[in-house]
């Protein structure tokens, strides 16, 4: 993958941040209230998911990456940035390392992990919905 591609990247990944921000404060803000914690945190991590398949489809022409190999990369790429990110934070914020990982459980309707698998093949699935809906 060239830097320009690697740059690029970095770039959509910072917008999906952006999302994942947005749509956390509107978990804590309109979705627990409304629905209670299970079906909050169900329904956070699907529009989540949402999200990140719609930037993967959107930008893959922008990002230029057309092999299968690419795309995985590129989700891959993802996933590392997601995973660094929400563990240098958390540790900033102090949090203990069971609290962190406890994201990586399904307690209480947590799906964190299938957003966490979205981010990995939203790249690949998005690169096939392209040629399919040619």
């Amino acid at each position: 993958m060239s830097m320009r591609i690697a740059l690029k990247v970095l770039m959509v990944w910072a917008g999906i941040l952006v999302l994942a921000i947005a749509n956390g404060l509107l978990r804590e803000s309109v979705l627990l209230p409304t629905f209670g914690t299970p079906a909050a945190l169900v329904l956070s991590g699907l529009i989540l998911s949402a999200l990140i398949l719609m930037v993967a489809y959107l930008s893959l022409p922008w990002l230029q990456v057309n092999s299968n190999a690419q795309l995985f990369l590129v989700g891959i790429s993802w996933l590392a940035l997601t995973l660094v990110f929400e563990f240098s934070f958390g540790l900033w914020q102090g949090k203990s390392w069971p609290e962190l990982l406890e994201a990586y459980s399904f307690k209480d309707g947590n799906i964190w992990l299938v957003v966490l698998l979205v981010t990995t093949l939203s790249p690949y699935i998005a690169g096939k919905l392209r040629v399919w809906w040619k």
